[in-house]
């Protein structure tokens, strides 16, 4: 099973000034994925309430994704990359990599996303769009290589997607 958490980045969903449309959206996606949303926050656009929310999850909850939802524009306060960058050990750009070339089918907008993905520790942090629609055909692009990662990064599967026991009991022989 793989756990999930939401941190929604927005000044004004999180001063209550606008309802927030993309956390249900998002729940939805997870639980039809199989996937259990273990929390989810909504920060304002600050560099250290997004640091501070992904370093929570990562290190105290312990949570297999985490993702993102805004700030990846080119405003002033989208700070959410520069936040994820910030926490990550390793960048993973293949995710957002793909979500641009293929959502840019449906909005050729999507070249203006900024978002970035990486690990930290035993997680893995992905930044999606704001807008709840984007946000999951994003992930409609990448669900397939999520789990899959998460293995890997969890020293679950080798590279070569043999699990850890059959990589050491080859070694052995």
């Amino acid at each position: 099973m793989i756990t999930v958490a939401i941190i929604i980045a927005s000044d004004t969903r999180s001063k209550g000034i606008n309802k927030d449309e993309t956390i249900p959206v998002l729940k939805n996606f997870i639980e039809k994925e199989g996937w259990i949303l273990s929390d989810y926050k909504i920060v304002p656009d600050d560099l250290e309430c997004l640091k501070d929310a992904m370093i929570y999850y990562t290190d105290q909850k312990k949570v297999d994704l985490i993702l993102t939802s805004g700030g990846t524009g080119f405003s002033k306060r989208d700070v959410t990359p520069e936040a994820t960058r910030a926490v990550i050990e390793r960048e993973t750009p293949g995710y957002p990599e793909a979500m641009r070339m293929k959502t840019y089918d449906i909005t050729p907008l999507s070249i203006l996303s900024r978002a970035t993905a990486g690990i930290r520790k035993d997680t893995l942090i992905i930044n999606l769009p704001g807008n709840p629609k984007g946000a999951v055909e994003c992930l409609e692009v990448i669900k397939k290589a999520i789990p899959h990662g998460i293995e890997i990064i969890q020293g679950r599967l080798g590279t070569d997607g043999r699990t850890a026991e059959a990589i050491k009991q080859n070694r052995g022989r």
